[in-house]
Order: C-alpha cells, then structure tokens, then sequence
C-alpha cells in the first residue's frame, strides 16, 4: 500500500487536520487503475429503497465521498454525519453533480432503507447524498476492498470513521479522519475536485462552521466538535442553539452532558431526556473531550453570551437615547 502522508494548513487562521492517505487498496488491475474487476459489484439499497450496484451504479466514472456508518451508533456516527452535512452544504450544489457522497451502513439488520431514511432526514442530508444498506458479509467484503473496514473490538463504536475520496476514472482513492474540522474537509474536497477554483463555502450569518478559528482554545473546541449541531445566537440546527446555555444550566450538569450524553440518558435525566426526544431523537455523541477542553468549552459559552447581552445592552441604550433625542 503506498500511502503519503502531510499536514496541511489552509491560509489564515490554523486549522488542526488529520492525516491523508493516497492508496491503492490493493495491487492494481492490468489496465494499471482500479476498476469493475477490482471493486465488489455487489447490490444495495437506497433509503428510497432504490437497489443499485457499488461499481455500476454509485461509482463508475465518477467522483465520490464514502463513509460506513450506523444508525444507533451513539459515538462517532452521529458527529461525522453531521460534519458531512456541513460539507455538503459548504459545497452547494456540486454535491449530486461534481461529486457524489455515500454512507453505508455497518448495521445492515437494523438500519432498513426506513430508518436510513429517518436518519438523513434528521440530518438534513440534501441531493446527491445516499445512504445504502445491503448484506452484512457483502458490506464487510465491500469495506475490506475500500480499505474502511474496523476490527469491531477497536473501540466502542465498533469501527473508525474515516472518509474514502475516490476519483474512479483515475484511480485516484484518498482517505481521511470523517471526524474533521468540516471547513478543512470541505476545502480538501474541493481542492480534491479541482485545485479550489470553484469551492465556495456558504459564509452568511447562519454558518458558524464556516467562521475562521484562531488560537482560543474554547472557540476551536466549539468549532471542532460542537458547531456541526449547534450554533451560538443563531438559532437551532441538529441540536439546540447555545447561546445563554450558560446562564440557565448548572455548569456541572453542562460538563457531565458534554462529557458523557449516554450516561445521562441511561440515568433517565429528565432535561437530557426532554432535549433527546425535542430533537428527534438525534443521540450526541461522547466527543472523548478531557477536563481542559471541557472548561475551555464552557468558558467560551460564558464569554460569547456575556458579549451579545453586552452588545444588546448598548443596542438598547442607544435606542433610547436616539428616542429621548428625537423628542
């Protein structure tokens, strides 16, 4: 397996970025690329209930995102799903058109093409996003071949996330951690398409993935792990908007939700059961994050709502003065 390995950094504020593999999976056909006679033509499902074959079907002469995942997973899953919908949407309308992404389930028994369905949905997967399931044995064979494939005992969700880039036509496969920052992970791809010249990240008020990061270690833990399902005064995404959390939650219950979301709902507590039910059920991930990061975290919530109830105040300060003026 030849693989190459780099650290990349994008121009302005750092970005911290997982290693890159360019690879072959395995030794190459005559023809010198990859293809029909090297990837499993095996069938699958779409969550439409659409059955497709892997290399006729969702590969052959096109560009392509892949991803395994699992529909009860409750840690890495739910997070790389939610970065993905970042990227998408940071790539607009090349997804379905320049480049085409698919997760595949792990879970084939329980993850039938409803609950796939279900589960994109709660993601806001858009067009040019399919989620498959098909035969376990095939899906593992499938894995294996793509290079994907997690022995299950190496963590607790059972596999590592990682995202395959693949350009078919030129035998050009690169993988990555799925659990990166998506502005890096959108631009890689990009860059993957056609050296930047047409990635335009979405960049309007809504979009905290794709505000810069800078050296605060609590912006960049936000931006990171959180900002995939939450934004901070900007309304609700995958999970609650976060804004003046701080002021109406005990900072303990705060750090134990960050720190362990599983165990909170094991123990039935009511506020973590209220939020998982408001909000379809989406289960948040346990992000692994330790003591520092976690108080780091908190420490920029305090900051970014003791700020816009500072900027609120002056707001309405200088209404009134504007009004006692103009009097």
């Amino acid at each position: 397996m030849l693989r190459k390995h780099w650290l990349r950094f994008l121009c302005g504020p750092l970005l911290a970025v997982g290693v890159l593999a360019f690879f072959h999976p395995a030794p190459a056909a005559a023809s010198g690329r990859l293809g029909k006679d090297y990837f499993p033509n095996i069938e699958l499902t779409t969550q439409d209930g659409k059955v497709v074959h892997f290399y006729d079907d969702l590969i052959q002469g096109k560009m392509v995102a892949i991803d395994l995942i699992y529909t009860s997973c409750h840690y890495s899953c739910p997070l790389e799903t939610a970065r993905l919908a970042q990227v998408q949407k940071m790539l607009g309308d090349r997804v379905g058109k320049d480049i085409f992404f698919y997760s595949i389930s792990i879970d084939p028994e329980h993850d039938t093409p409803e609950v796939l369905k279900a589960y994109a949905e709660k993601f806001h997967a858009g067009p040019g996003w399919t989620f498959l399931t098909g035969k376990k044995e095939e899906i593992d064979f499938l894995s294996k071949k793509l290079g994907l494939y997690s022995d299950p005992s190496v963590n607790a969700d059972g596999h590592t996330p990682h995202l395959l880039l693949g350009n078919e036509p030129l035998g050009q496969w690169m993988r990555n951690s799925a659990l990166d920052n998506p502005r890096f992970l959108a631009t890689m791809i990009g860059d993957f398409l056609d050296s930047f010249r047409h990635l335009q990240p979405s960049t309007g008020p809504g979009n905290t993935e794709a505000h810069g990061l800078n050296f605060d270690k609590g912006r960049y833990v936000f931006a990171r792990e959180c900002a995939a399902c939450h934004t901070i005064g900007h309304g609700d995404k995958i999970g609650p908007d976060l804004l003046g959390v701080t002021n109406i939650r005990n900072r303990d219950w705060l750090a134990r939700i960050i720190k362990s979301p599983d165990q909170l709902l094991k123990e039935k507590d009511p506020l973590a059961t209220a939020l998982f039910e408001k909000y379809k059920r989406v289960q948040m991930p346990n992000l692994g994050l330790n003591k520092e990061e976690i108080d780091a975290l908190i420490g920029f919530l305090v900051t970014q709502t003791s700020e816009h109830d500072k900027q609120a105040s002056s707001g309405a300060e200088t209404s009134k003065a504007t009004g006692e003026n103009g009097r």
